[in-house]
């Protein structure tokens, strides 16, 4: 299965951003990795406007919760009542571990919830196991919907 597999990461600190992509750059499965700052620009990139008009559909979305100018909560909530986009997989990968943010995201349908360790080698491993998971073993929904 030589399939490309479309990541769209939303995630606003650069840092993590670098080191999410070269963790996916180093996935068995072939993939391309689109990078949004904010919840705003997320939803344009989802619903392919203005810049973002010849965006591909993502396969699987990394989410951060704590986005400037639109939330990640938010982000999740428009995503799900989207006809359009609510089968896409939404993996939340965030700093935050409070309790009330795990279970609101799967209460808005994230297919998983992951907090970011702090420590650069547990980070990449993370990073690592999304990738193989959601790249390698799971089956994700048709482009169409």
């Amino acid at each position: 299965m030589n399939q490309l597999v479309e990541i769209l990461l939303v995630e606003d600190n650069e840092g993590d951003a670098h080191l999410t992509l070269q963790a996916l750059a180093s996935a068995k499965m072939r993939n391309r990795v689109s990078v949004v700052e904010d919840g705003i620009e997320a939803m344009e990139f989802l619903r392919r406007q203005g810049r973002h008009a010849g965006a591909p559909r993502p396969d699987v979305i990394l989410l951060d919760l704590n986005l400037p100018r639109m939330d990640g909560r938010e982000v999740l909530q428009e995503l799900k009542k989207d006809p359009s986009l609510k089968t896409i997989p939404v993996v939340v990968i965030t700093t935050s571990s409070a309790e009330e943010d795990v279970v609101r995201s799967y209460a808005l349908q994230a297919a998983c919830y992951v907090t970011k360790p702090v420590d650069l080698k547990q980070f990449l491993h993370v990073v690592q196991s999304i990738s193989d998971f959601w790249l390698e073993i799971v089956r994700l929904p048709p482009k169409g919907g």
